[in-house]
């Protein structure tokens, strides 16, 4: 099972995430979700664990304090699919162009 915490302090990483989960079974995989640009926390992460472990690491977890936050722990939910946006090459905007005199 896919599990979604989010409200995770900014310097949580993976092995610290993996290492919460590891007393509730074995964690598959775990993930903190970074900025692209920055590499900053985002404050949520994702843990794959087996079922039986995830549904007592939800029970248990959801609303704890970790790292001195309050988290949010329940099942992920299969991500949407969104429409994909066409690229035209332009970038919006609009205002002044160097190429127009």
């Amino acid at each position: 099972m896919n599990i979604f915490i989010a409200g995770l302090s900014f310097k949580v990483n993976d092995s610290d995430l993996a290492s919460l989960f590891e007393e509730y079974g074995t964690v598959i995989s775990a993930k903190v979700i970074t900025d692209r640009q920055s590499g900053r926390s985002k404050g949520y992460g994702f843990v794959e664990i087996d079922d039986e472990a995830a549904t007592k690491a939800i029970a248990e977890l959801n609303g704890a304090e970790y790292d001195g936050r309050t988290i949010s722990v329940s099942e992920a939910k299969p991500r949407e699919e969104r429409p994909r946006r066409e690229f035209n090459g332009n970038r919006g905007g609009g205002g002044y162009s160097r190429n127009r005199y």
